[in-house]
């Protein structure tokens, strides 16, 4: 067995710093984009931000299903809650499904979750 190794012992100073907890719905992306997933519900009078789960993103739409209507509207919803511009924000997957992953570039993970939960409890 190795003998113990000597030096200076290790204090709270220099550990790692606390992460926060995020949602598993919310993922940083390297270089500097988030993945959202979004549970889409399109056909709704207005568009609102229903909850912010582990699962996914609740996102009432405000346009019908067809011809991508809901998910232009979808993209336009989410860049004003974020507060982003509007190339900024792609689906990355999910385009004919409820269930999307909306991808949103050159933000952080903090500002999507705080912007989110903003929307969430103004309904």
């Amino acid at each position: 067995m190795a003998p113990p190794k000597r030096g200076k012992p290790k204090d709270a100073s220099t550990a790692a710093a606390p992460v926060a907890k995020f949602p598993a719905c919310l993922r940083a992306v390297p270089p500097c984009t988030v993945a959202i997933s979004v549970h889409a519900k399109p056909g709704s009078k207005v568009a609102t931000i229903t909850d912010v789960g582990d699962e996914a993103v609740g996102v009432q739409i405000d346009a019908p299903a067809r011809d991508g209507e809901a998910n232009a509207a979808l993209l336009e919803f989410i860049s004003s809650v974020l507060g982003v511009k509007k190339r900024q924000v792609s689906i990355g997957s999910g385009s004919k499904s409820r269930e999307k992953v909306v991808l949103v570039e050159d933000i952080t993970l903090q500002n999507v979750f705080d912007a989110l939960n903003k929307a969430c409890k103004q309904e």
